[in-house]
């Protein structure tokens, strides 16, 4: 815990303590211990380990957490996916033709994602941030900064206040400091809520994902490891119209089963909710900037998108990989970590990738997303041709796993 002085110095304060700042504060700390990283944060202590959700995680971030010594911790409650399939067609279709499939692996015994328990993830991160020696602040929100030629002066929510070279955002897309720092934003609603739940089914599923486009929105039935009792369990992220969305959380939990047991189907058997379903609302979010002078953004907090690819946690462990990358050889080569100049190479490395993902994410949500006898007929007959074309079908398996020659050294699995 960092001592109620009025002012302390530290190189690198990270707003935010969910995977993407943790990491970012793992990445910097491993490869530069001589570097002092503060991560705060506004949720009060312990918050994370209520979290039943479930992460995709893609095989670039896997060999990240790996290299970062967190992965042996989180395999042995990780599913990887064996395959994935998808569908179009109705809720009210008795048959749904399988119109697409994918081999679930990018190389020999190496998934291309694994669904992993948040708790997991965020403990497996928190407990590796404690042994490099990264100080943790909860329940301490920042509540003001200015920045200065040298560094930045960081007020908290108890009246304390720190300076530092580098002020990090990773506060969620609807970050407090990104406004803070006068960063504007290109925003718009889909009208769509994302309802996540976990359920229970009698019969395995093998690892196989799937995900079934329907007319309001995708429907995703992503495979878990079985929990404690050996009871055979399936993560759902389900796309409604948001009023339906909210309607279907707040009614029965009976009708509720009703309605997702026509989405989801009878081939893993008999079905039960665990725990109660939530919904949020989606929309595409992405920062004008993604650097100030001693300040960047990372995470939600510079790019939130449609969950149709589940590429969102992806593309914040990619930006934790890249600034963890400019920040340490910055340090190597004894220039100044939070310098303009330097962060830009990260907003460079980052941006194209962060808005070619949203925009791809966004066209694939308005094509799928309709019961237009014709556009149906065009997509169909596109994930038909998908299909037929291996090498095709290689390279989006690849784009999903993350894995490129371009990417950052940790998410090829190599030390920065």
């Amino acid at each position: 815990m960092v001592e109620d002085t009025k002012q302390r110095a530290v190189d690198i304060v990270i707003a935010g303590a969910g995977y993407v700042g943790l990491a970012t504060a793992v990445s910097i700390k491993a490869a530069r211990p001589n570097l002092s990283v503060l991560i705060v944060d506004a949720a009060p202590e312990g918050v994370w380990e209520r979290d039943t959700r479930a992460s995709a995680i893609a095989a670039a971030a896997t060999r990240m957490l790996d290299q970062l010594g967190c992965w042996a911790e989180i395999a042995p409650g990780a599913q990887a996916m064996t395959e994935m399939i998808v569908t179009d067609s109705r809720t009210s279709d008795p048959v749904r033709p399988v119109f697409l499939t994918f081999d679930g692996e990018v190389g020999p015994g190496e998934a291309f994602a694994h669904m992993v328990a948040n708790k997991n993830l965020n403990g497996a991160l928190r407990r590796r941030a404690g042994e490099l020696g990264v100080v943790m602040r909860e329940g301490v929100g920042v509540t003001g900064f200015a920045t200065l030629p040298a560094a930045t002066l960081i007020d908290f929510a108890d009246g304390t206040s720190v300076e530092a070279r580098l002020l990090v955002a990773a506060d969620g897309v609807k970050s407090r400091l990104r406004d803070m720092a006068g960063i504007r934003t290109v925003h718009w609603d889909y009208g769509q809520s994302g309802i996540v739940c976990t359920v229970r089914h009698e019969r395995p599923h093998h690892g196989r994902a799937e995900e079934h486009f329907l007319p309001a929105g995708p429907f995703a039935t992503l495979p878990l490891a079985p929990d404690e009792e050996g009871n055979n369990r399936s993560s759902i992220v389900w796309t409604e119209r948001t009023d339906d969305a909210d309607r279907l959380v707040a009614d029965d939990l009976i009708v509720f089963e009703h309605e997702l047991e026509q989405r989801f189907g009878l081939e893993l058997g008999e079905i039960h909710v665990e725990g109660r379903p939530r919904a949020w609302p989606l929309g595409l979010t992405l920062a004008r900037d993604f650097v100030k002078p001693r300040f960047a953004l990372v995470g939600d907090a510079a790019h939130g998108i449609h969950p149709i690819a589940g590429q969102g946690l992806n593309l914040g462990f990619k930006d934790a990989a890249a600034l963890a990358e400019t920040v340490v050889e910055a340090d190597r080569l004894g220039q100044d970590i939070g310098a303009l100049d330097g962060l830009q190479r990260y907003e460079r490395w980052r941006r194209f990738d962060t808005v070619q993902m949203g925009v791809t994410t966004d066209v694939l949500n308005r094509l799928f997303s309709n019961d237009i006898a014709p556009v149906r007929a065009v997509r169909d007959i596109g994930l038909g041709l998908v299909e037929r074309m291996p090498r095709l079908k290689e390279f989006f398996i690849r784009q999903a796993s993350g894995l490129s020659p371009a990417a950052p050294r940790l998410l090829r699995g190599e030390a920065i």
